[in-house]
């Protein structure tokens, strides 16, 4: 059976899209509303981060944590923010092969935003049944596609969450 290559989710968050880009273009926000992002870091000075920067993000599940290395691949105002994951490894990010691209957009919705998250599976060269194996071993028994829906539901939901909360208090 072939593998689903790419997943993605969207969901209107009571944010404008600049607002909203600002936050998710700045890595080391990410924590705030991922299941599995733990931090970030990053040697450029300014955020949100633009094309060609860098920055490491450590993840965790359940007692396996990884730290990646990734490049940003697309950062526009409002609209898109999008990294590639290169690099991946236990205590640094050592092992480079394709592994993953995430990407953000964002469209105002009348003040609002609805944002798009999709991740895209980049394990090209790994054959299925190699790829299925280590997807069930990872995931405790899914395949990533089946996980990281879960997980871009989770972010996308923590997202909205959060910003309805922030208008729901400067409202009161």
């Amino acid at each position: 059976m072939k593998r689903t290559m790419q997943v993605s989710d969207a969901m209107i968050i009571d944010v404008d899209a600049r607002t909203l880009w600002e936050q998710v273009a700045d890595p080391t926000q990410m924590s705030r509303w991922s299941p599995e992002n733990t931090g970030a870091h990053t040697s450029a000075q300014a955020r949100p981060l633009q094309v060609g920067e860098v920055f490491d993000g450590s993840n965790r599940r359940g007692r396996a944590g990884w730290v990646t290395e990734c490049v940003v691949t697309a950062s526009d105002p409002g609209e898109r923010f999008a990294f590639h994951v290169r690099k991946i490894g236990a205590g640094s990010p050592k092992l480079r092969a394709g592994i993953a691209t995430w990407v953000y957009g964002f469209e105002n919705v009348d003040g609002r935003t609805r944002v798009t998250e999709t991740w895209n599976d980049d394990r090209t060269a790994w054959p299925d049944w190699f790829a299925a194996i280590v997807d069930r071993v990872l995931t405790r028994g899914r395949s990533f596609a089946d996980f990281q829906r879960l997980n871009i539901h989770r972010t996308l939901t923590a997202m909205k969450d959060e910003f309805s909360r922030k208008e729901n208090a400067e409202s009161a």
